[in-house]
């Protein structure tokens, strides 16, 4: 037991709680759509599936979900060890410390991402062939940081892939909505990342890598979190419109929107002590509030 928990506080589990509502978001939107638009709006007819079938492509899904965000995280870690032995906040994490060794993690990567396109083959031909795609996203964000303050964004489109690959799961092709939802995941993403990365403006410059705190400082930073978070929140309410989505969906926008103005409103250049509050309690809130009022809204009114 000490030895998976290690495993999944190198991967941080917990943080999965950003990405898979909306994974669960693009998988019920998928389950209304039909076999033949381009959008997704009320009013299609529904696709019936047998139960267990649904069943089985929904944890199907979750594994895909799973095994993609544990490659990239576990290959973070492997990558970026020699920079976080260096940084007082991270030389604790498993491998500097010595809990986990830098080859097991690479062979943790190595597993989880041939599982990961393994579990792709079992959901359709298009999430098959389209996985190396996604784990080439995933996986190259790692390096980034190394020669672009833009690395904040390729987080960002790294877990956009949850809306569209769990909807492409279901239906086997593309639609407007779930891009909608996956645009205002790149935004909202990349705004929190630049945020957590206000604790790290300078040592990232002593070690001369990227990121928009060592790029421009604090507090333009923070200016342009406030503006990706912007651009998030004006994707939810397209989508919202475009989709003609019903009052609880309006609902989980209002709580989105609001845990976006909290965490801006808690950190400052000068005050970085609830970064983590910021970071972590907002934006699961946002997250999880915001999918269950949009896959309540699907289920009441489609």
């Amino acid at each position: 037991m000490t030895t998976v928990r290690n495993y999944l506080s190198l991967i941080k589990f917990s943080h999965s709680i950003f990405a898979m509502p909306f994974a669960l978001i693009g998988f019920f939107l998928g389950l209304t759509a039909t076999t033949w638009g381009f959008s997704v709006v009320p009013g299609w007819h529904v696709i019936i599936y047998p139960w267990k079938e649904i069943i089985g492509l929904f944890l199907l899904v979750i594994l895909c979900m799973i095994f993609a965000r544990s490659a990239a995280m576990a290959f973070n870690r492997y990558l970026d060890r020699n920079f976080d032995a260096k940084n007082p906040r991270t030389a604790i994490r498993e491998i500097p410390s010595g809990i986990i060794s830098a080859n097991n993690a690479l062979v943790f990567t190595v597993v989880s991402s041939f599982l990961f396109i393994i579990t792709c083959y079992f959901i359709n031909r298009i999430c098959f062939f389209l996985s190396p795609i996604a784990l080439l996203v995933v996986l190259g964000y790692s390096y980034t940081k190394r020669f672009t303050p833009l690395c904040h964004l390729i987080l960002g489109l790294g877990l956009s892939l949850a809306p569209i690959g769990a909807y492409l799961a279901v239906t086997g092709h593309f639609s407007l909505l779930p891009i909608l939802f996956s645009f205002a995941v790149i935004f909202w993403v990349s705004g929190f990342d630049v945020i957590y990365a206000l604790q790290d403006e300078e040592f990232d410059k002593s070690q001369r890598l990227y990121s928009m705190p060592a790029w421009v400082g604090k507090r333009k930073a923070l200016k342009i979190s406030e503006l990706m978070h912007l651009i998030s929140a004006a994707c939810i309410v397209f989508a919202g419109w475009y989709g003609r989505f019903g009052w609880l969906y309006w609902i989980g926008v209002a709580i989105f929107i609001g845990m976006l103005i909290y965490q801006h409103s808690i950190v400052k250049p000068n005050d970085l002590k609830r970064v983590n509050i910021a970071f972590m309690t907002a934006n699961g809130i946002a997250s999880v509030v915001f999918a269950a009022f949009v896959i309540a809204d699907i289920l009441v009114n489609y």
